[in-house]
Order: structure tokens, then sequence, then C-alpha cells
């Protein structure tokens, strides 16, 4: 096995790591790939044709400059990493998947539209943990294709939403539960704050595991939203504050759609 040192001049944030992570990964002679943003370095590890890697970092035109090739080996720790990585993945996928089924179930029990939203939101980011499950390990040929229907899937929900949303600011609906919104929230709450605690101790770097740490805080916000909302339903006795964290909700799950999308071209 060899292993490669590049200098990448414009490697300075997760956004060109994860470029560079989607153009590489389809190389089945790469095996790993170790990163370094603070000195804008790429290590790549590899069992034969430099000649085509090296194309493949040229076509990203992010000033690569080569730096010494070595043999070498594939220390066993970065498979342990991996298999932790994986491991935490999937746990914090598994608590967004669970309460996307809670919320979504109370949100339309409750007629709360916050809920549905937010329940939405913690889909989308079962597809975001899903995705960066695929990115471990370094060699995902079909991650492009799941990116894009996870994509398409997270707009087609989000519009459907909107569209309810619209419907009800001009039709005559009742005051959704407060109290469901407001317990429900604080659970999601919660679940979010375990799995950002979680990615956090992982203290990884690379671009998928910060992706998903920022998608978890994201989430965190939006939890307090709803929770507000619920108070405002209370206070006003209208489901104005629920139709209007339900729009907020339904338009950011269509931006991080939207960044998916991005990862599949």
């Amino acid at each position: 096995m060899k292993k490669t040192l590049f200098r990448i001049s414009k490697m300075d944030c997760p956004s060109e790591e994860n470029l560079i992570r989607l153009k590489l990964t389809e190389n089945n002679n790469i095996k790993h790939l170790d990163f370094d943003l603070e000195n804008r370095n790429l290590v790549i590890y590899y069992d034969q044709d430099l000649d085509t890697i090296a194309k493949e970092l040229n076509s990203l035109q992010l000033g690569e400059k080569f730096i010494k090739t070595e043999d070498a080996h594939l220390d066993t720790g970065f498979e342990s990493e991996n298999a932790k990585q994986s491991k935490l993945l999937w746990t914090v996928l598994i608590i967004n998947l669970a309460f996307f089924l809670i919320e979504l179930t109370t949100g339309i029990l409750s007629k709360s539209m916050g809920l549905v939203a937010d329940s939405l939101d913690m889909l989308a980011d079962t597809f975001v943990y899903g995705l960066s499950l695929l990115a471990i390990g370094g060699t995902v040929s079909k991650k492009k294709r799941i990116a894009k229907l996870a994509g398409y899937f997270q707009i087609s929900l989000a519009v459907i939403g909107l569209t309810e949303v619209i419907r009800r600011f001009f039709g005559l609906e009742q005051v959704p539960d407060f109290k469901t919104m407001i317990i429900v929230s604080f659970l999601a709450l919660l679940a979010n704050s375990v799995c950002l605690f979680l990615l956090q101790s992982n203290k990884s770097k690379e671009a998928h595991m910060q992706a998903s740490m920022i998608f978890t805080s994201n989430d965190i916000i939006i939890n307090l939203g709803v929770i507000v909302a619920g108070i405002l339903v209370l206070w006003l006795d209208n489901n104005i504050p629920d139709l209007v964290i339900g729009m907020i909700v339904f338009a950011l799950v269509i931006q991080g759609a939207f960044r998916i999308l991005k990862l599949s071209k």
C-alpha cells in the first residue's frame, strides 16, 4: 500500500473536505483519506494508480500540490475509529427516526403543524446521519444517488406541509393542543441534546461528523421555537403561532434538502 501527501491550498473548511470525499470515494483503490484542514494537507492511502487520483483531485480546481509518496500500512486505528463513528451515527439516527414518528403522530392528533414540521426536520436529520454513515470508510459508489433521492423526498414532504399551513391560515381550524406541543417538543429537545453530546464527545473534525453536529444544533433551536409557539398558543388562544413556526421549520427543511442535493452533483 502507498500513501501520498497533497497540499490543497483552497481546502480551509468542511465544505471542501466533503467535496473531495464525494469525488474520491468512488475510487475503489483508495482505502482511507486523512484530512488536516488547519494545515490544508490531505494524505491518501491507496493500492495503486496515483495518476487517476491526481486527475480526480485536479478536476476540483482546489489548488492541489503533490508533496511526497511513500510505502505505508493502514493503521488499524482507522478501522476502529470508523467502527466507533458508525456506532455513534446509528445511535443518533435511531433516536431521530423514533422522534420523527412520535412528533408526526402527536402533531396530527393534536392538530399542531409545528410538531408535524419538526417531525419532518427530524426525518431530514435521519437522512443526514444516513449519508454520514455512507461516508465512513471512504468508498461509497451510490452516495450521490441516495443524496439526490433524499433531497427530493424532503422537498416533496416540506411542500406538502407548507400547502397545509397555507390552507389552515385561511380555514377555520381548531386551536392545537398546546400541552402536547410543549411536552413533546421538550422531549425532542432532550433527545437532540443527547445526540449533540454524543457527537461532540467523538471530537471528529471530519466533514460528515461536523455537518451532523451543525444539523443537531439547529434542531435544538427549532425545538425551543416550537415550545415558545405552544406557550403563545396558550396565551393568545389561536393557532397563528403554531402555523408561523410550522412555516419556518418547513422552509428550513427545504433549505436543508437543497444542501443535500448539492452533495449529489
